[in-house]
């Protein structure tokens, strides 16, 4: 029997068994396209198709791209505006039959990063940061999670700071890595000006071309790719729901 982890992003939905041990995943992944709309009936079905790729499964973490208290969804930037109140571990629970926990998907991702990666034995504040359609945030005060910060939304040149420094971003004004370094800059000092981290650790999938870009980042806090790059958030899922 093993534990699932499934990654609702804003353009795919990627699933795989974890092992807890290693930190890594026990199968291969399964990655399928975010239905569009990406309406609470579309997910629902999609994750459950991802889940259907697996057998021998005892319980399933998920994660969601917004603000997750008590398996409610609350926030929906980029996935359609029908997940906002839903209560999506009891519909997860209903479309798979099995034990669900549903957390953001950054704070899944920094938990998998503080077990097993970048930020593990660290002290002190650490912000693990998740680049892709938007900018997710988790912030930790050793290893002890502040959930649902959402620091992708802070006020940056006068709109979102995710519409300036996301992956989106970069591609939708087709910035060059160094031009975009200086955007994602802008967001990093006003993150240290606002919270004086420790760590920052950048995640998403930019994460695996970090050589292209953090290069020309100039900040005071150390600032480093995520250990398990993409990977993070379906392996702190897996681990959400181990713990449940």
């Amino acid at each position: 029997m093993a534990i699932l982890g499934i990654d609702i992003g804003g353009s795919g939905i990627k699933g795989a068994p974890v092992d807890l041990e290693q930190g890594g995943f026990a199968e291969e992944r399964v990655r399928l396209e975010t239905p569009q709309p990406s309406d609470v009936k579309a997910v629902v079905a999609t994750v459950a198709e991802v889940a259907g790729q697996f057998a021998d499964i005892e319980a399933v973490g998920v994660t969601f791209p917004g603000v997750v208290q008590g398996g409610v969804t609350r926030t929906a930037a980029n996935v359609d505006h029908s997940w906002i109140g839903a209560p999506a571990r009891d519909l997860f629970v209903e479309a798979l039959g099995l034990p669900v926990v549903v957390l953001n998907d950054a704070d899944a991702a920094g938990i998998a990063e503080m077990t097993y990666g970048a930020g593990k034995g660290r002290k002190g504040v650490t912000i693990m940061l998740t680049f892709g359609t938007g900018i997710g945030s988790a912030v930790f005060l050793d290893d002890q999670l502040v959930p649902n910060t959402e620091l992708g939304h802070i006020q940056l040149h006068g709109k979102d700071a995710e519409l300036h420094a996301s992956a989106h971003a970069r591609e939708v004004e087709d910035l060059g890595w160094k031009e975009w370094a200086k955007n994602v800059q802008d967001y990093l000092r006003e993150l240290e000006r606002l919270l004086n981290p420790d760590l920052m650790i950048i995640g998403g999938g930019v994460s695996k071309k970090s050589e292209k870009f953090l290069p020309h980042i100039d900040v005071r806090t150390p600032l480093v790719p995520a250990a398990l790059l993409n990977d993070a958030g379906i392996v702190g899922a897996a681990l959400a729901a181990s713990h449940a």
